[in-house]
């Protein structure tokens, strides 16, 4: 918990003033689509590596070192505005994912994390522990998000702009290092470490009908979120004038409204169940999208983002429990890595058709777009698993991928 927090911090202060910061060094909404593109990219093999990997060989290598390496990242930002270098560092250090206020972007070791939460927790507290976990991202991101008013007087380029936003980079690589040292203290249950001998990664064979079900919800969504997640501190930025520290204090707002809800979470899914209530908080996300991009204000549109984001919250740990609870107990890491991999692969090439239309159509589109295409999402998550509630509501119910 202590480890997330940190990391979420970093997170969440890399996505405000990322975003920002290369707009006034002369980055485009079509450059910021492409560097979005390669961190998606270089992401999505990191994630999938470390979801098979961790199933053979433990979860705990992968959340020291995959925050270390977002420090090391965060320390490029702060000394260099080459595009090259840029570009390097955010595929290494995952910047450019979850640029709004969403903390639980905490990088590509999230699948070992989650999946050693899952085997230290029994199926009854299960809902509870991933809430308690989100509850840690936000209060993370609540923490993180103030200090991007160390570069809150970033309004020229160049190299005034690196030297502006190089305390919030090196604060950012503090948190991440901070998180990746924590982590060396964890001790994981030894059948985590090896199963049966084996330390060959290979692919979840007894979950891949509940893997072929994520997929076609999971891409949708990532179209969605690579519509307008990259780019939600650049369209106020745009559409405002919203400064980085503006930005960082509605953020802090959001996230400190948003922990209750992370905590409320498990109570909804046993009173509604867990499927009915990521159906719900979906479609109230993909709804309020709608006057949020509309709002005359930056006070209205963050009130509104606001209350998206406590709905977003609620929804978040659900859906992780849910996937981790359907999975074969021997696969689940590689079930959370895999299970992402589609929605990660559009939430990279998303942002691309998304900087074309901020640039040469209007700042508004591109939102209409994702909402109209998360509310598909959610109704076919409600037809795929409506019928497939996890063993904690129904007794004697089976895991998707059992055969």
């Amino acid at each position: 918990m202590a480890a997330r927090i940190l990391m979420s911090g970093a997170r969440s202060l890399a996505g405000i003033v990322t975003p920002i910061y290369l707009a006034l060094i002369g980055f485009s909404a079509i450059q910021l689509g492409e560097l979005v593109l390669v961190v998606g990219v270089s992401s999505a093999i990191l994630t999938t590596a470390i979801g098979l990997a961790s199933d053979r060989v433990g979860r705990k290598p992968f959340l020291v070192a995959v925050p270390l390496l977002a420090a090391a990242a965060a320390l490029a930002f702060s000394a260099s505005r080459s595009p090259a270098v840029l570009f390097m560092a955010a595929a290494a250090g995952s910047f450019g994912r979850g640029m709004g206020a969403g903390a639980g972007a905490v990088g590509p070791y999230q699948p070992a994390e989650q999946a050693l939460l899952t085997e230290i927790t029994s199926p009854a507290r299960r809902n509870s522990a991933f809430g308690r976990l989100a509850f840690a991202s936000s209060l993370g991101a609540l923490l993180g998000s103030p200090l991007a008013l160390l570069g809150q007087h970033g309004t020229t380029g160049g190299a005034a702009a690196t030297l502006d936003f190089r305390g919030p980079y090196l604060a950012t690589a503090i948190l991440a290092a901070a998180a990746g040292l924590l982590a060396l203290g964890l001790r994981e249950p030894r059948r985590a470490a090896a199963r049966e001998g084996e330390r060959r990664p290979r692919l979840p064979r007894r979950s891949m009908p509940l893997l072929v079900r994520l997929w076609t919800t999971n891409s949708l969504n990532g179209l969605a979120a690579g519509m307008f997640g990259p780019f939600v501190s650049y369209w106020f930025f745009r559409r405002y004038g919203a400064t980085a520290g503006q930005i960082g204090l509605l953020y802090a707002v959001i996230n400190a409204a948003t922990l209750a809800s992370t905590l409320s979470a498990a109570g909804l899914a046993r009173r509604w169940g867990l499927v009915r209530t990521v159906t719900a908080v979906r479609v109230a996300q993909a709804l309020l999208l709608v006057p949020m991009v509309l709002a005359p204000s930056f006070a209205l549109a963050g009130a509104i983002y606001l209350v998206r984001m406590v709905a977003q919250r609620v929804g978040l740990p659900l859906r992780q429990s849910y996937v981790l609870a359907m999975a074969d107990p021997s696969e689940r890491a590689a079930v959370g890595a895999l299970s992402n991999l589609p929605s990660q692969a559009a939430m990279a090439v998303a942002p691309l058709a998304a900087g074309y239309l901020f640039d040469e159509v209007s700042l508004t589109l591109p939102f209409m777009l994702a909402a109209g295409l998360q509310l598909a999402n959610a109704v076919l998550y409600w037809g795929f698993f409506r019928r497939r509630p996890p063993a904690e509501e129904l007794a004697g119910a089976a895991p998707l991928g059992d055969p």
